[in-house]
């Protein structure tokens, strides 16, 4: 008597894509890195070469133009909505959050209600920074003098490891407020938190190329970010100070302006004192404009 069939089954695992200019793409290398720990929770994240990291430079620069050229009230708007899609997702988050860091229920919820409303405290900013900033300057002479800020161009971002959300959101946020696009390096602990974060970005009002998340290893793509020509500012976190050195030497060709900073504890990332404008004033330049008096 023939045996009954029986489906041959096979444990697929989940390939999370990078981000590069609005849509989820695959490494052109095809490489990837299991993470999980659980039998159950097991999955690919793809891991993004210098290619990768070209184009995903390259969409950046071409939406620049566009995503700095949005009223400040535009720019405010799409990243509430962001916020909004952290909120509505914050079950998923917190979960993930737990898979990841080994975090009690608590904690993780507390971290996504953080990663809302530090979103929301600088979508809030887009408006408002300009003026804030700006000023009308003393001088010696018969001239009006006056700066603003303006946004420097692509901006690197090295993520902190921990915390996956809160550390990401953070780093990621304050460079587009003053209208730079930025090119993101996720954590390497919990690199699918930021993916699923991306797909928070597909649903917002963000033009294609705003952000770009690659994941991967962060000792090959932030080189490459330090030394490539057409990134304007680098702003990294959690790096050991030989290895900031370095990417500062790297960064000298086209005079990039390299802010390495170090790891900070998971609780300093709550603090207050984490939100900032010197967050967002520290990838921006000034630009000041002398006018004759009466002319």
């Amino acid at each position: 008597m023939p045996k009954p069939y029986q489906p041959l089954r096979l444990d697929l695992r989940k390939t999370y894509k990078l981000f590069i200019n609005g849509e989820f793409v695959r490494s052109e290398s095809g490489r990837s890195d299991a993470i999980g720990q659980a039998p159950d929770d097991v999955a690919n994240v793809a891991r993004a070469s210098r290619k990768d990291l070209r184009s995903a430079v390259d969409a950046a620069r071409v939406a620049f133009p566009q995503w700095s050229g949005l009223s400040p009230l535009a720019r405010g708007q799409a990243l509430y909505q962001i916020a909004e899609a952290i909120d509505a997702r914050r079950q998923q988050f917190a979960l993930r959050i737990r898979q990841a860091s080994k975090a009690d229920d608590a904690l993780s919820m507390r971290e996504v209600g953080a990663a809302t409303d530090r979103t929301l405290w600088y979508a809030g900013w887009c408006d408002k920074y300009a003026a804030l900033v700006s000023s009308r300057n003393p001088v010696a002479g018969p001239f009006f003098s006056s700066s603003a800020p303006e946004p420097m161009g692509v901006v690197g971002v090295v993520a902190p490891d921990e915390p996956a959300l809160l550390g990401l959101v953070s780093s990621l946020v304050p460079p587009l407020v003053s209208g730079n696009t930025v090119v993101v390096v996720a954590s390497e602990i919990d690199p699918r938190t930021a993916v699923e974060l991306a797909e928070c970005f597909s649903g917002c009002d963000l033009l294609p190329g705003t952000i770009n998340l690659l994941t991967g290893k962060r000792i090959e793509l932030a080189p490459a970010l330090a030394r490539h020509l057409d990134v304007d500012a680098l702003d990294a976190h959690g790096l050991d100070p030989p290895f900031a050195a370095e990417l500062e030497r790297l960064g000298t060709d086209n005079l990039k302006r390299i802010r390495a900073l170090p790891a900070l504890a998971t609780s300093a990332w709550f603090a207050e004192s984490a939100q900032d404008l010197t967050n967002v004033s520290a990838l921006t330049e000034l630009k000041t404009i002398w006018h004759p008096v009466g002319a």
